[in-house]
């Protein structure tokens, strides 16, 4: 089994609807969901004119390799409405891999861990509330550390 780090977004619709049933859907077709952090409300981040959005952080036990992980995850993204029209554009969910076990993917549709994940306060955020020691294999620094060096200074409350 390994662990994953995933973090859920929405800033269209019935956000804490479409949050609540993307996390039911991991549960039924990625694995079980370990840990969940606070709900967060937050700043559109890259394009700030946006509409705010609702984040989580979940850490979810799964026997799929990267790549499944990935397809199942678009899956339920589709299975609720998601679109693709712009880069940072709105969405009615949003689901990444931040993290899968300490391990580095890198593949043209899929990298391992997040490459901005260290970036952004919507992210390390509700990530503190879960894993504050977790080692960022590629950094070598923890999430408490990136979040203590954190640059990101949109607005991030929890709900």
């Amino acid at each position: 089994m390994h662990a994953v780090y995933l973090v859920l977004g929405s800033n269209l619709g019935d956000r804490m609807y479409y949050l609540e049933k993307a996390l039911l859907a991991i549960e039924n077709q990625v694995g079980e969901v370990l840990q969940r952090s606070s709900v967060y409300r937050t700043a559109s981040w890259g394009r700030t004119e946006l509409p705010e959005y609702l984040n989580q952080v979940l850490q979810v036990q799964t026997a799929l390799a990267p790549q499944d992980l990935l397809r199942h995850l678009q899956q339920i993204e589709a299975e609720l409405k998601r679109t693709r029209e712009e880069k940072w554009g709105s969405r009615t969910i949003d689901i990444d891999i931040l993290f899968y076990d300490s391990d580095q993917v890198s593949e043209p549709n899929l990298i391992i861990p997040h490459p901005l994940l260290q970036e952004r306060r919507f992210v390390l955020e509700p990530l503190m509330e879960l894993a504050p020691t977790l080692v960022h294999p590629v950094l070598g620094q923890t999430v408490g550390e990136l979040y203590s060096h954190l640059q990101d200074t949109l607005i991030v409350e929890k709900v």
